[in-house]
């Protein structure tokens, strides 16, 4: 195995030394180092150089991030396609923007507390125990809350993503080949992502869900891009204003069905009748009253051409009995 040491930089430095320098003084000014896919399995002693910047270590044997305390200056870290299970040592970047850890093993994301100034954290396909997801620490992601702006999670068999609504300066995540299936839960983390501007879920359950696309656009005033199309701005005024059109029919539907029901428990509801006082000796005439209110108003309610015809049979038939009687007399 191959450790990372001044010797190995010396054997793949492209500079070659000038004779009015020395070696020393070129590791002191390098500030781009490539030693990806050399075998290396572990880092050894880079005290020297103080001005690095870029380290580029992928394709290695490593299983621990350790002998970095000299890279204050260090601003982009790739670590991707090694044997790393922890996050670890890293609180000496001060300066550290970019982070590249993909396909290790990590199982959780965890000491980046230190790192204030991160900005972007790849951390995709770990090599995670069966059945298990990819785990993120309350602390780190706290820490990161106010200068992540993008973050690469794919294919972690992840299936929520409600405990990374604190990173508030989102504006980019992929999440690609994970497990996420619920729109509730993705609906929570993007009202809380007010800056996002890309996000890709190709590859989940979620992706399957009927207008999927649609309600995500409503949902994000600020997403320009989803699942690597554009969202135009005249598919979100459609789909905003059938947002809005929806909205009132709700609100109109739920107001007849509040006064249907309050009409059903009115009338469903004992009507009061008024008690009169009784006297016995008008008992009779009341009622005889009442008797010829009721057929005075059934007489009123009968056509106007019916009250003519008994008039007139009631007339015949007072003009027969006459002239019978007047006969008889």
């Amino acid at each position: 195995m191959v450790q990372l040491t001044m010797d190995l930089i010396a054997k793949n430095a492209s500079h070659k030394n000038r004779s009015e320098e020395d070696f020393g003084q070129y590791l002191q000014k390098i500030t781009h180092l490539n030693l990806s896919d050399k075998n290396i399995d572990s880092i050894g002693d880079l005290s020297f150089c103080k001005n690095l910047r870029v380290l580029y270590l992928y394709d290695n044997q490593i299983n621990q991030i350790q002998n970095l305390d000299f890279a204050s200056n260090i601003t982009h870290l790739y670590l991707q396609n090694n044997h790393i299970s922890s996050i670890e040592n890293l609180s000496s970047l001060k300066k550290l923007e970019k982070l590249y850890l993909g396909g290790n093993c990590i199982t959780v994301v965890e000491g980046l507390d230190k790192v204030g100034e991160l900005r972007e954290l790849h951390i995709e396909s770990q090599h995670l125990p069966l059945g298990e997801k990819l785990l993120f620490d309350p602390v780190s992601l706290n820490s990161l809350a106010k200068s992540l702006s993008v973050l690469n999670i794919s294919n972690n068999n992840i299936d929520e993503l409600e405990e990374l609504a604190v990173l508030e300066n989102l504006s980019y995540l992929k999440a690609v080949d994970n497990r996420l299936k619920h729109m509730k839960d993705l609906e929570v983390v993007l009202k809380k992502w007010t800056k996002l501007h890309r996000i890709d879920l190709t590859g989940n359950p979620i992706c399957q869900k009927p207008k999927y696309r649609d309600r995500i656009i409503v949902q994000s005033q600020t997403l320009e891009s989803l699942d690597g199309k554009e969202i135009q701005g005249m598919e979100r005024r459609f789909l905003m204003n059938w947002k809005a059109s929806r909205a009132a029919r709700k609100k109109s539907n739920e107001r007849i069905i509040d006064e249907h029901a309050a009409y059903v428990q009115f009338s469903d509801s004992e009507t009061p009748y008024l008690t009169l006082p009784f006297h016995d000796s008008h008992s009779v005439k009341k009622k005889a009253d009442f008797l010829d209110l009721s057929h005075k108003q059934e007489v009123a309610r009968k056509p106007l051409s019916g009250i003519r015809e008994r008039s007139s049979q009631m007339k015949t038939q007072v003009e027969e009995e006459s002239e019978v009687t007047a006969e008889v007399v």
